[in-house]
């Protein structure tokens, strides 16, 4: 039989060992805070529970936390009785006395490489599922010759071009490298609620893994999973428009094909650079044979290819780590399934993937610089980058700035 210290020392190390896969540090009192210094959650019964951060702020004492935590999720059902007699006059009275931000955070998550004119509708229904409150739009981190040929700054600098309306809503983040990344920074920024807009293929995916690890990663009141419309690999025009027909239109050195591909608010002239850049960071130019596959650089062109190097386990074999191409996350292939694959992340979460939606996971690709020559001057952020990346050394970022005396 287990002794009362042992079950302490369980229900203490299960609550540690969860905040530590969330960067949670603890303050001695039960509470944890977060990389801001801002109290985020309580040990109750060995586990974590998140309270409402703009709540939590207005507690002296850590000792008061655990208890305040429980009665504030009931208040706010009370005083948004009030709004609903008043529609028009509530939302003016709280935005200019308050300046908080909105409680719901509409996000899209995607690898844009190459962005495309399908991306456009994406964005737009993004924009119409916020109804006016927070979007933000993350695009991958991942870099590779074969499906994400643009470096994440080059790629936010052509969707910025592309997609203009957007700009201010692109956000360019280092630590933002899967979705499990972006729902658990909604979290500590307060959100309670969130959508997440994806293209109808991916509903279902996002809807099992953003449900399955809500009050364990991250806690929302409510997580909804918004489809963006139906994409279809056949279908000509902006529905069957993706990034893999561009990756092959680049290595068959399609101009016009590619040209379709992309929103008119993009001249020729930008649309010839993006063509270059995808074209370079393919390594197209070097070598023409290192490309030889289609489903290596467009797998969804190509699902016959994809599956008889599976079936012949020339790929995707047990002990493989690999990367979703749509959430980001990167894990160990634990077992095989007949077009799936089951994954563990090293935090030991697990995720279902589609064969057609994995790549072999990437490590320290240097890969081109992507920025050109008169953007790299020594003293610029763009040159920093760009030693770092040439370097490895992506983990000293800001290492200055982080132990720079305060006057």
């Amino acid at each position: 039989m287990k002794s009362f210290f042992q079950f302490l020392s369980e229900a203490q190390s299960q609550a540690s060992m969860q905040a530590s896969k969330l960067n949670l540090k603890s303050d001695g009192h039960g509470g944890w805070l977060d990389t801001r210094g801002n109290f985020v959650a309580t040990t109750e019964k060995g586990k974590l529970v998140f309270v409402d951060k703009k709540k939590a702020k207005g507690q002296p004492e850590p000792a008061a936390k655990p208890a305040a935590a429980k009665p504030q999720a009931a208040e706010p059902a009370k005083p948004k009785a009030a709004p609903e007699e008043k529609p028009k006059e509530a939302p003016v009275a709280q935005e200019p006395a308050t300046g908080e931000m909105s409680d719901t955070l509409t996000v899209a998550f995607g690898r844009f490489n190459p962005p495309t004119v399908g991306h456009e509708k994406l964005l737009k229904s993004a924009k119409k599922a916020s109804t006016g409150g927070d979007l933000k739009i993350y695009p991958s981190r991942t870099q590779d010759p074969k499906k994400n040929p643009l470096d994440p700054d080059m790629k936010i600098s052509f969707m910025k071009k592309m997609f203009p309306d957007y700009e201010e809503n692109i956000i360019n983040d280092d630590e933002m490298k899967s979705i499990f990344n972006v729902l658990v920074a909604a979290a500590e920024a307060g959100y309670t609620s969130v959508n997440i807009v994806v293209g109808s293929d991916r509903q279902a995916e996002f809807e099992n893994l953003a449900q399955k690890y809500n009050g364990d990663l991250y806690n929302f009141d409510l997580i909804r999973v918004i489809s963006a419309g139906v994409r279809d690999a056949d279908a000509e025009g902006v529905e069957g428009m993706s990034a893999s027909k561009m990756r092959k239109a680049v290595v068959e050195d399609d101009f016009e094909s590619f040209r379709r591909g992309t929103p008119k608010t993009l001249d020729d002239g930008d649309t010839k650079a993006l063509f270059d850049a995808v074209r370079q960071g393919m390594g197209a130019k070097k070598k023409k044979n290192e490309v030889t596959e289609l489903w290596q650089i467009a797998p969804k062109c190509d699902l016959k290819g994809l599956r008889e190097q599976y079936v012949s386990e020339r790929i995707f074999r047990i002990g493989d780590i690999v990367e979703n191409l749509n959430t980001g996350l990167v894990g160990e292939i634990i077992r095989r399934g007949t077009n799936h694959l089951i994954c563990l992340t090293k935090e030991n979460y697990m995720f279902k993937s589609w064969i057609r939606d994995v790549m072999e996971a990437v490590v320290n690709y240097p890969g081109p610089s992507g920025v050109p020559a008169d953007q790299r001057e020594v003293g610029t952020d763009a040159h920093r980058k760009y030693v770092q990346r040439m370097t490895g050394t992506f983990d000293i970022k800001n290492f200055i700035n982080k132990y720079k005396v305060k006057k």
